[in-house]
Order: C-alpha cells, then structure tokens, then sequence
C-alpha cells in the first residue's frame, strides 16, 4: 500500500493543472474590455477605482466557474495536487496586490493601479503556471511585460493598457487554451 500511495503521489506531482478555462478566460477578457471603455470615461478616481475592483470580483466568478465546469467535465479533481499547488502559488502575489491597492489608494497614487496590478497579476500566473500548461506562464509573463511599461509611461495610458492586458492578453491566450487543451 505504501508503494502504490508513493507511485500515486509521484504521478500527481509530475502532472500538470490543466482545469484552466479557456474560453472563461476568453469571457473574462471580454468584460475587461467593456470595464476599460467604461473606465476610460469616469473622471472621479474613486469611481475608477470601485469600476475595477468590481471588474476583479466579476472575473474570479467567472474564472472560477468555469474552471470548475472544466475540471468537472472532464472528470478531473479541481484540488489535485497540480491544483492545490496552482492555487497556492497564484494566491500570495493576489493578496499583496489586495494590499497595496490599499495602501495606493490611501497614499492617493491612482496612476500606480494599473502596472501594479498587471505587475502582480503576471507574477501569480507565472508562478502558480508553473504547475499548469506551458502556455500559462507565458501569458503571465507578458502581463508583467504590460505592467511593467505601464509603470513608467504617462498615466494617460492606463486605461488602455489594462485593457490591452486583462483584455487582450486573456483572449488571446483564453483562445490558445481552449483550442489545445479544451474549453
């Protein structure tokens, strides 16, 4: 028994999270791009601010969902140990992101909302991909790629880079998923 629960663990660690939904990536994208043309035209900063948090909770429903149709469809444990690892490496860089948008909204810092969401957003992909398919942690890496120029080009351009990147990038790579390893 012990050889089998070995053999048994050493197979789900050598397994990758493959329950990422990609066409609820490809939903999820979708309302960003709505929640930025919005944005785009609030003046009040804490409107802006309230217009995105609300996005965020929009898109954890919707991720999550279908990323429990996915696994349960195809038959495959959501908290596996592939699962677990995913999930508890993308949650560290989520709460700090969750902090510091406190802490830049005390401090009055609205133009460092959008890279360093972006910033930390791509860091728990790339980290909690790691457990995932290939093409997950490239997606994380170009939404550090976005964060990191938005950051440092005129905050003007927030709007547009947020969604180019919770917009763009999950379409584009909600599509990529979805066609090669399943919805």
């Amino acid at each position: 028994m012990d050889n089998l629960r070995y053999i048994r663990e050493t197979m789900e660690r050598a397994t990758a999270f493959t329950a990422v939904s990609g066409w609820g990536l490809v939903i999820v994208g979708c309302t960003a791009v709505m929640a930025a043309f919005l944005a785009a035209r609030i003046q009040n900063p804490d409107a802006w601010l309230v217009l995105w948090l609300l996005e965020a909770l929009v898109s954890l429903a919707i991720a999550g969902g279908a990323t429990y149709r996915k696994a349960r469809a195809s038959t495959l444990p959501l908290f596996s140990m592939p699962g677990k690892r995913f999930a508890f490496s993308f949650t560290p860089p989520m709460l700090v992101g969750a902090l510091l948008t406190a802490v830049l909204f005390r401090a009055g810092l609205y133009s460092a909302f959008p890279g360093t969401w972006m910033l930390l957003y791509g860091t728990g992909i790339v980290t909690g991909g790691a457990f995932s398919v290939k093409v997950v942690p490239v997606m994380g890496t170009c939404f550090m790629a976005v964060g990191a120029a938005a950051l440092f080009l005129p905050a003007s351009w927030g709007n547009v880079l947020m969604g180019a990147s919770f917009g763009g990038l999950h379409i584009v790579f909600g599509t990529i998923i979805a066609r090669r390893y399943g919805g």
